[in-house]
């Protein structure tokens, strides 16, 4: 047995991969190494990496700037608790963030992950309303449709009978759920009317709106028009909701605005980040609110924001963060993300149910559910990676891919939607 096949069948014996059975596990392939908008797979040799490590590897693998923050800070400290410690990484993170993200959002909590920014958010909402008063308030509204996260707060407000969380019915707290905002073509101006009304129905037991701005992303990659933002805006006015944005998906660039808000113009009062912070090389995002919801908060009952994590802004992961967000802040992924757009287009000659392309998004949906491994091998026959889900076969590949990497994801995904 060659050691590639002895490290396969041990971590087919013992590991367990996202949403996969550990007594018939789906197969996995061995990755050897990456660069720039590709990944070495053992066995297959080196293929365009069409998912960008799910959205987060925006300026691809290996990126000089992003490997010298890496080792820079590694000569300072890896790791130290941020309990009663600050360090300069993660206020200059901080500050930089604040710079970026739309005006008025000047607290920033640094999380572990996308799920545990969601939750801090959700924990904000509650202990907001607690401070203003109003400790009945326990519940969340969001639309149907949408993924949060895999942590139990972030399951409540994902999709309760579409969604991947749908078993866990009766064990999540009940939330409030409004349709799904319409796509480009709907009749926004009827959904908004029910939205208004559904809220205005549960106003007094809501603490705040969670929504993801602009793409719902695991939930079926669905696209709606910016005026959707202003909907939530005002309904979150009108009955004092603190509204949450998870931009965790769709910040730093990957809709065609650096972050989703910014379509419509609207600053939510909490928004959420993380994926692509770190240009995909650590686990980090991270929790931005206004003043007022800072204050508000601060006034409940413990005074404090209830959330503390062992890894809570390791400077590792701030560094990296930080050369991520110099990266953006040169403008480059404006072009990138226009050739992206442009070279997707190409995905409407699918014949399909239907195909969406929306920034560096490119989404072909079926009308049956995919065979995930029929439709992987033959994408990668195509030299590219892709990770299929349900009904679809979409991509969202690094900023860096060149005009033939793109060509080659629209083979792939051609291939996998004629095979799967």
């Amino acid at each position: 047995m060659t050691m590639s096949e002895e490290l396969l069948a041990f971590d087919r014996e013992h590991l367990w991969h996202p949403y996969t059975s550990m007594t018939d596990p789906t197969p996995t392939r061995l990755v050897t190494g990456a660069s720039g908008s590709r990944i070495s797979i053992d066995g297959v040799g080196e293929v365009v990496d069409g998912m960008a490590s799910w959205w987060s590897a925006i300026h691809g693998y290996r990126h000089p700037a992003l490997d010298e923050a890496v080792r820079h800070q590694l000569d300072r400290m890896s790791h130290v608790m941020f309990g009663g410690l600050t360090h300069e990484p993660a206020v200059r993170v901080a500050r930089r963030l604040i710079d970026l993200t739309p005006a008025g959002l000047g607290r920033v909590f640094l999380a572990d992950s996308g799920s545990v920014s969601v939750e801090v958010a959700m924990k904000m909402a509650l202990q907001y309303q607690r401070g203003a008063g109003r400790p009945e308030r326990t519940r969340f509204l969001t639309v149907r449709g949408g993924y949060h996260g895999d942590t139990f707060d972030c399951m409540s407000v994902s999709d309760p009978d579409d969604g991947m969380h749908a078993m866990w019915s009766g064990a999540l707290p009940e939330q409030v759920f409004g349709a799904r905002p319409p796509r480009s073509d709907g009749d926004v101006d009827a959904w908004a009317a029910g939205f208004h009304a559904l809220a205005a129905e549960h106003a007094d037991r809501i603490a705040g709106l969670v929504v993801e701005p602009l793409l719902q992303g695991a939930g079926g990659m669905h696209p709606y028009p910016a005026e959707c933002l202003r909907v939530f805006r005002d309904v979150a006015d009108e009955h004092g909701l603190v509204l949450v944005f998870d931009e965790i998906a769709t910040g730093f660039g990957r809709t065609g605005t650096l972050f989703a808000a910014e379509a419509a113009g609207v600053t939510p009062d909490v928004l959420c980040v993380g994926k692509a912070l770190t240009g995909g090389y650590m686990t980090m995002a991270a929790t931005l609110c206004t003043a007022e919801v800072g204050r508000g908060l601060s006034t409940s009952d413990s005074g404090v924001l209830m959330h503390g994590p062992t890894f809570m802004g390791n400077p590792l992961a701030c560094a990296v963060a930080l050369a991520s967000l110099d990266l953006l802040a040169t403008g480059d992924w404006v072009d990138d993300v226009r050739r992206i757009n442009t070279g997707l287009q190409e995905l409407h000659e699918i014949d399909a149910v239907d195909v969406r392309v929306l920034g560096a998004v490119g989404v072909v949906q079926l009308d049956h559910e995919v065979d995930r491994e029929a439709a992987t091998e033959a994408a990668l026959a195509q030299g590219v990676w892709l990770r299929p889900f349900r009904d679809l076969i979409y991509t969202m590949p690094p900023y860096v891919c060149t005009d033939e990497d793109l060509s080659a994801i629209c083979a792939g995904i051609k291939a996998a939607a004629e095979t799967g």
